[in-house]
């Protein structure tokens, strides 16, 4: 298959990894730590304290099994490649789907399987059911027979992946079928990973099962069964196993004591817990220093500082050297009852014999230096962390360092909080450059502001998917603000842009790029973003249209800022009277006068009233172009707003221009209305019908004249009725002579012109 491979010497064992589980002491995923443990993490690292050894009766079977179980190095062969068969079976498990076909590969790859081969391929594999699968397979593929050690390992594979049927079957039924004699460990095992499963009843189960079974019960199994018991707070019930231990004649060991302390304070039973650590020392078993760090972490969480004193000063009497963890514990409930100076006091004891803080120690200093305001000293510690390359071990603190290191206003500190980050490579997020980018607006310091802004957009930051901590409004909106009224829009909508894609939707900002844009002569930019905001139905602001508008307007586009003015007002907005002009005023001088008349009746209709001078330019150049039945619509509508109409100059125009229909029109539009019009229009009216031919037409709308009430002093009725008798029109002729003649009659002594306002 073009792989070098190096074969094993056969039952020469040894797993090359960590041990696994349970081990002398605690580390538990608890609000407090189990004995050996740090009181805040169970990292094992800083968690290794001096004291006695474990007893190797009470040893815990992985690591009683490994230092029996060794894996030796397998024969070395010349090869070019050193990959160990063991490594390539692993990972054609880990690319592979578990069929036939790899099993027939893993065959044709291995000449002779042993239990070495087997142990490190289970040990090796990735994923917990090819595990199973390829323990099952080798044997009834009569490959090879199984002992304790690949069965105890399958046991703890199957436990760490909570695949606790499979490993439960494995110890009751597979091995006893098999001849193989049930031990302690294989139970210790099952205890412990129903526990880490928080199935406390079946870990009950299997530790009874063991007596069923035959199996004889040590201090070993009792220990693992209190671990899980008192990490789901049972403190009776392990008050109970505790009796029926000693009832049996099992006595408790130092590491017995150790796990129920740390359970009844876990539990909040301090008397029980004291009670405990007594009787420990009555049966002559001496607190060692996880004992000591247990109690003291005990006392600090019920605030009792003056007994975790006691004993801090009675393991040292013992020489009994406190590790980091006590120092820490110490520390923390120093801080915990607001007693800063004394803590800060035991951190210089602390380095003063040798022992160094760790990430835990520096966790629990920082964010009670920030509550406390020991902001120097808070900055001093960050130097330190830094310099040492430790990280904490929660990244939140950093947060809390930005924020109070503003709030005291020291952003110079501030930003060297984020240069530690840098330094410490914890990764920075948008929420941390937020703090600093909202501050320093505060300071009106926007150039430094702008900087933190680039970096946040260079990087991508705000778009990083791991990211948790969000830029806050009171940081984006000032700065945005800022470079929209800067010339800087641009900018901003890039930041912008990319907190939308965060969910971010905050009509200020929007609002604010709308007004830059505009600003900078970029309407169609802020059109696009009005567009975005209408799509999310977000609100948009007045202020932000009109802007918009005058930008078009100021680039000669008059139909966009007609569009721009349309959509201000379905947004519920009313424009001023200056907005409409403008825009109308802006059309009229392109010639669209059709547009601007649609402006003016959005106007008229919305109740503005002002800037009549230009309603009267667009009627009459809308009547001049002919669109006589869109000018008389805009006319009746100024009429029932109780707008003026000056149907006079609009007659004399039209009448003077030659364009005689729409006079004729807006005369008769006029009559049928009953508005008084000057008699001079009705003759100028007549005179150019007259003048264009239009005989029958000056007839119909005399007519009209005179049955309303009409005079007029025209001097063209003879003219009018040898006209209509030359066409032919002999009749209209005949009726128009007699209507004259009795009006003559009727109205001899009227005189003047009739006019009536259309009341404003």
């Amino acid at each position: 298959m073009g792989y070098h491979i190096a074969f094993s010497k056969p039952f020469q064992l040894k797993p090359r990894v960590c041990q696994i589980s349970l081990t002398p002491y605690l580390h538990f995923c608890t609000s407090i730590p189990a004995p050996g443990e740090d009181p805040i993490s169970p990292n094992p690292e800083t968690t290794a304290s001096p004291g006695p050894k474990p007893d190797p009766k009470t040893e815990t079977p992985n690591v009683a099994q490994e230092k029996q179980y060794q894996r030796i190095p397998r024969a070395k062969q010349q090869h070019r490649s050193p990959e160990k068969l063991e490594d390539i079976i692993c990972r054609m498990m880990a690319n592979r789907d578990w069929t036939t076909r790899l099993q027939n590969s893993i065959r044709a790859l291995v000449p002779e399987f042993d239990h070495s081969l087997v142990y490190n391929v289970l040990h090796g594999a990735r994923k917990p059911d090819h595990a199973l699968q390829f323990f099952r397979w080798v044997e009834r593929a009569g490959l090879i027979q199984h002992d304790r050690e690949t069965h105890m390992k399958i046991i703890q594979i199957l436990g760490r992946y909570s695949m606790l049927n499979h490993a439960r079957c494995i110890v009751l039924e597979d091995m006893p079928k098999k001849g193989f004699e049930l031990d302690e460990d294989m139970f210790v095992l099952l205890i412990d990973s129903y526990g880490k499963a928080g199935i406390v009843q079946e870990s009950v189960k299997m530790f009874s099962k063991m007596k069923e079974l035959g199996v004889e019960r040590s201090v070993k199994s009792y220990n693992a069964l209190f671990k899980v018991i008192v990490r789901k707070g049972r403190y009776m019930m392990a008050k109970r196993f505790f009796n029926k231990m000693l009832d049996e004649g099992i006595g408790p060991s130092r590491h017995t004591y150790n796990v129920l302390i740390w359970g009844f304070f876990l539990s909040m039973r301090l008397r029980t817990a004291v009670r405990f650590y007594e009787d420990m020392k009555v049966r002559g078993i001496s607190p060692d220093v996880v004992t000591y760090n247990t109690m003291i972490n005990g006392y600090y969480r019920h605030k009792r500082m003056e007994e975790a004193e006691k004993l801090f000063a009675e393991m040292k009497a013992k020489d009994i050297a406190p590790t980091v963890i006590s120092y820490t514990t110490m520390i923390k409930g120093y801080f915990a009852v607001d007693r800063i100076n004394d803590g800060l006091r035991l951190l210089e004891e602390m380095k003063s014999v040798g022992i160094k803080p760790n990430n835990v120690t520096y966790t629990t200093l920082l964010p009670d230096l920030c509550d406390a305001g020991k902001m120097t000293e808070a900055k001093d510690i960050l130097k330190e962390m830094v310099r040492r390359r430790i990280a904490p071990k929660d990244n939140s603190i950093f947060l809390k360092l930005l924020n109070s290191q503003c709030k005291a206003g020291d952003l110079k500190a501030a930003v060297d909080v984020l240069d530690g980050m840098i330094k410490l490579s914890i990764p920075s997020e948008a929420g941390h450059y937020g703090v600093l980018i909202e501050n320093f607006c505060k300071a009106e310091e926007y150039d430094q502001a702008v900087k933190f802004v680039d970096k946040l957009i260079e990087n991508d930051i705000i778009l990083r998917p791991q990211s948790t901590l969000e830029m806050e409004s009171g940081a984006y909106n000032p700065v945005i603000q800022y470079l929209c009224s800067h010339g800087q829009t641009g900018k901003a909508e890039i930041l912008f842009r990319q907190l939308l894609k965060r969910g971010v939707e905050d009509p200020l900002a929007f609002n604010n790029l709308i007004c830059g844009h505009a600003k900078e002569g970029t309407p169609d930019s802020a059109f696009e973003i009005l567009k975005i905001m209408g799509r999310k139905g977000i609100p948009r602001d007045a202020d932000a249209y009109r802007l918009l508008i005058e930008s078009y307007l100021r680039k000669g586009e008059p139909a966009d800022a007609k569009t721009a003015l349309d959509s201000m007002i379905e947004d519920g907005h009313l424009p001023d009277s200056s907005v409409f002009r403008s825009v109308m005023e802006s059309l009229y001088e392109d010639g669209r006068v059709q547009t601007a008349s649609r402006v003016m009746k959005s106007m008229v209709e919305k109740g503005v009233k002002e800037n009549m001078d230009l309603v009267a330019k667009i009627l009459e150049a809308l009547l001049m172009r002919g669109h006589e039945e869109e000018a008389l619509g805009r006319i009746d509508l100024l009429m029932s707003s109780q707008c003026n109409v000056n149907f006079d100059s609009l007659l004399s125009i039209l009448s003077e221009k030659g364009k005689t229909i729409a006079a004729l029109k807006l005369l008769d539009f006029g009559l049928q209305r009953d508005c008084d019009i000057d008699f001079k229009s009705y003759d100028k009216v007549l005179d150019a019908l007259l003048a264009a031919g239009k005989t029958l037409n000056a007839y119909s709308i005399l007519c009209k004249i005179m049955e309303k009430g009409g005079v007029t002093s025209w001097r063209s009725y003879e003219d009018l009725i040898k006209s209509l008798n030359l066409e032919g029109n002999t009749k209209q002729a005949d009726i128009l002579s007699r209507m004259i003649k009795g009006d003559d009659k009727s109205h001899e002594n009227k005189k003047g012109k009739k006019k009536a306002s259309v009341a404003a």
